[in-house]
């Protein structure tokens, strides 16, 4: 599976430009962040890449190849999942069934899928939480859940949105070895876009700053750290560039 990527890409809303010529590329087995100040433009990008927003300008490519207007079920099933700032869970369905599901409208068998599910939730040490109300879960196991949940069918590329808002620095640092198992030991590429700034700095081979909807820099997380760009977007605050711990916010 070759590089899921955004070229060129811009997004104007009523005339107003949410994007500006946005290019971002996410390698299999690498973890890329995305981070900018509230209303840079990381969540339309998102949606762009998994199809819940279609570009003015530009082009999303997996592997050279044009994913045009693809539907994000479309997207989905070509190995391009995601989660979401609100979660967005069965509520009223137990964890297992909202991970079966999945499998299913993957095309599994409700056999597979079961046993895909109970795999997923074993590997990612929620097991317990199988047989549980998704609506009654905390906050944190909402999100560990969901994250369970676009894994199902094995997705190539992985793209998730604040996954670590509202969480404490222990509950930070357990979602970052997460996240750092998913790349490395599934050799999934991921995105993960975040306001806590230490937690990406700590965990990405490689960062995109956007900004007012354009890249004001990228690299990796020592060159981010240094940027002076980088700290004029974030008011130059030194604590908002602090290389770890869950805290950190943007």
């Amino acid at each position: 599976m070759g590089q899921l990527s955004a070229e060129n890409i811009s997004v104007a809303f009523a005339g107003l430009k949410a994007l500006s010529s946005v290019s971002l590329d996410i390698r299999p087995g690498q973890i890329s962040g995305l981070i900018g100040p509230n209303g840079a433009g990381k969540t339309t990008l998102v949606n762009v890449l998994t199809g819940f927003q279609a570009p003015t300008e530009g082009s999303v490519t997996l592997d050279g190849a044009s994913l045009g207007r693809l539907k994000p079920h479309q997207l989905r099933r070509r190995g391009i999942a995601r989660t979401f700032q609100g979660g967005r869970l069965f509520r009223d369905l137990p964890v297992i069934d909202n991970l079966e599901v999945t499998g299913v409208g993957l095309g599994m068998s409700r056999r597979a899928a079961v046993a895909e599910a109970e795999g997923m939730l074993d590997w990612m040490g929620i097991a317990p939480l199988a047989e549980r109300l998704a609506g009654t879960l905390p906050y944190t196991d909402e999100r560990r859940v969901a994250i369970g949940r676009a894994l199902m069918g094995r997705p190539a590329y992985i793209l998730l949105d604040e996954p670590a808002a509202g969480m404490s620095a222990p509950e930070a640092a357990d979602l970052s070895a997460l996240v750092h198992r998913i790349a490395k030991t599934l050799g999934t590429g991921v995105l993960i876009i975040e306001h806590n700034v230490g937690l990406v700095l700590g965990l990405c081979d490689h960062i995109v700053v956007l900004d007012s909807g354009a890249v004001i820099e990228e690299g990796a997380p020592a060159a981010i750290r240094q940027s002076e760009k980088v700290r004029h977007a974030y008011m130059g605050t030194a604590a908002d560039m602090a290389p770890t711990g869950g805290e950190v916010r943007a």
